[in-house]
């Protein structure tokens, strides 16, 4: 009796252990690295926690001043899951522009949201109307903190067949302060993101904002994509979503990503693509521009770029891959 008396207390033993285990698994905080408050990945990233959080994985957003500076984080694993753009995530992986000397081999795709989308704003009642208007003006420049940003700036500026020496740069580290700078008069335009929470606070709080046209050929595509090669342009619609935007207005795109690292382990992104695909209707309510999430675009060629075996499981799993 007493020998079985202690073989059940050993199995129930081994069996709180493995409980324990599993729990200690399934707490596992998963920090999702984004951008600072009032940027287009903060609002993103504040969506996929939420969505995420609510289907059982726990999940905090870790903000930043830039991709820039958490690829390479997440990149050693330090940092489960990030956001980005695609050029970002290919210039990193493979060491190249920004990223030069300090390549981070090990990061991983997890998916493709929607497109990124970059106004050139300026005020409503401005006189500005086009890029070439902004020639001799000051104008947010250099985004020290947000290099990508810069390369966005030139690409626009070639459309119309100018470059950063047509324009009075005024330095600025990142969005964030390149419009609170249009806000304080400091200059007449600055690079956001459209429907960011920003350019929306900003055009409160200046009576309205405007984002200038970009003329859209294949002169002005190749030139773009001189300075930017992952770009394309956008018609953007006026919207609720999209503040600034008064008609029609052609802008430069580029896709945004959810990435991650090899050392990510095969079931938190599994589980997160999972969350992902299923969760359109949650995170839109969060983020309006999750409208043009499409979670059957969401595997899409990287180039150099692999995408995690987790998030591949799950897209096998959906037919995305055959």
């Amino acid at each position: 009796m007493l020998r079985t008396s202690a073989f059940v207390l050993r199995t129930l033993t081994l069996a709180i252990g493995a409980a324990c285990l599993a729990t200690a698994a399934q707490a596992q905080n998963i920090g999702i690295a984004v951008s600072n408050p009032g940027s287009l990945y903060h609002s993103i990233g504040t969506a996929v926690a939420k969505v995420a959080n609510e289907a059982g994985l726990k999940t905090t957003i870790q903000p930043a001043t830039a991709p820039t500076q958490y690829l390479p984080v997440v990149g050693t694993g330090d940092i489960e899951i990030g956001l980005c753009n695609l050029q970002e995530l290919r210039e990193a992986t493979l060491g190249e522009s920004f990223f030069a000397g300090r390549a981070s081999p090990d990061l991983r795709m997890l998916g493709v949201l929607f497109p990124l989308k970059n106004g050139v704003w300026v005020r409503k009642d401005s006189p500005y109307k086009t890029v070439a208007d902004l020639k001799g003006k000051p104008v947010a420049s250099g985004y020290t903190a947000q290099k990508t940003v810069y390369q966005v700036l030139k690409a626009v500026l070639a459309t119309a067949g100018m470059t950063t020496d047509d324009i009075r740069e005024v330095p600025v580290p990142s969005v964030v302060a390149a419009a609170d700078a249009l806000a304080s008069g400091k200059v007449e335009s600055f690079v956001f993101a459209v429907g960011a929470a920003k350019v929306r606070e900003v055009d409160a709080a200046v009576g309205g904002l405007r984002s200038l046209p970009l003329e859209n050929n294949p002169k002005t595509l190749a030139a773009m994509r001189e300075h930017f090669p992952a770009a394309y342009f956008f018609e953007q619609m006026p919207g609720p979503a999209a503040p600034g935007i008064l008609e029609p207005t052609n802008v430069l795109a580029y896709p945004a990503v959810v990435f991650t690292s090899a050392k990510t382990s095969d079931e938190v992104v599994y589980k997160l693509t999972k969350v992902l695909a299923e969760n359109k209707d949650g995170m839109q309510k969060i983020f309006a521009p999750f409208a043009a999430f499409d979670p059957a675009k969401m595997y899409a060629d990287a180039g150099p770029v692999q995408y995690h075996p987790g998030a591949i499981k799950f897209y096998k799993e959906r037919g995305l891959i055959k």
